[in-house]
């Protein structure tokens, strides 16, 4: 039985035919609360498959209340000619830290090579202030982990001890990286702190959304993917101090079911008010819709 209950008019943002940019696809979104507003930044696509970052926002969670006519962040070099795609945002003092997925060309003896193609990870951020004003002033885009093959990032809102950590995705399983300054991961200690085990998590695993913070720790939203490519959500419970203690669960807590799901669901945005879970999820590639759980039925689920 799933945990996630969708919410009955699902989907609730779709791609917008006459604005070229998200005329295919609007999928895998971010979502942060603010100012009584749950802003939502959303990965589209046009009809080359490139990616653009859109904005939204919803003051229930569920209806979409405005929606950008255009992009506010759009690939800039080499790293994301082929686009920014499924941004996670981190609020970290008066700044919002945004990990996303830089798809594009590598530098090879200083020459772009045009037939490679490789996703990694950048992080760029913003003010607050700027971002709630739309003023789109996006700062220094840093890629940590320069052309490896790595996506999936998420940005823990705290520092353990005195670094920053951040989890991503080197296929098949989900590591930790640390950081003194949000910008240089060269020296950082890398480690495995989740791997594929259960049946519908077989072929890979990743991160969805940013940790949050609870009283039992920092509640994580992941995905998984089995033999036959379907994904779902599964859900995780990470130490309080420690980020390299982790309980996963053990079933999805989502999983691909409804027309407009086909075999995919996937988060990169979730947020808990007052004691509910609200996960926002690309369906399809295709499609967003939004689920809600309790988050004491979720920790029933590490209960012994």
């Amino acid at each position: 039985m799933e945990m996630l209950k969708r919410y009955e008019k699902n989907p609730i943002l779709k791609p917008i035919k006459d604005h070229a940019w998200e005329s295919e696809r609007v999928f895998n979104c971010a979502v942060t609360y603010e100012n009584g507003k749950i802003h939502i930044v959303y990965r589209a696509q046009d009809e080359n498959g490139v990616s653009r970052l859109g904005y939204a926002s919803s003051t229930d969670g569920y209806s979409i209340e405005e929606r950008l006519d255009n992009p506010i962040f759009v690939p800039s070099n080499h790293r994301e000619a082929f686009g920014c795609e499924d941004p996670r945002i981190t609020k970290i003092g008066n700044d919002y830290y945004m990990c996303y997925t830089a798809y594009g060309k590598v530098r090879r003896w200083r020459k772009i090579d045009s037939k490679t193609r490789l996703a990694q990870v950048g992080i760029t951020s913003i003010s607050v202030e700027d971002f709630l004003n739309k003023t789109w002033n996006w700062r220094k885009r840093v890629y940590p982990f320069p052309d490896v093959d790595s996506k999936n990032c998420v940005l823990f809102p705290e520092k353990f001890g005195d670094k920053y950590a951040v989890y991503h995705r080197i296929p098949p399983h989900i590591w930790i990286a640390y950081s003194n300054n949000l910008e240089d991961w060269s020296e950082s200690y890398h480690k495995i702190v989740m791997r594929p085990e259960e049946k519908w998590e077989c072929r890979k695993i990743g991160a969805g959304a940013p940790p949050i913070k609870i009283d039992k720790g920092w509640l994580f939203v992941y995905h998984g993917v089995d033999e036959n490519f379907t994904y779902r959500l599964g859900i995780a419970l990470i130490d309080p101090e420690n980020p390299e203690k982790v309980l996963k669960s053990k079933k999805p807590i989502l999983e691909p079911k409804e027309d407009y799901e086909k075999n995919i669901v996937f988060s990169c945005g979730a947020i808990v008010l007052d004691g509910k879970l609200y996960v926002y999820y690309g369906a399809d590639d295709t499609v967003i819709g939004v689920a809600t759980a309790e988050v004491s039925e979720l920790l029933s689920m590490f209960e012994k």
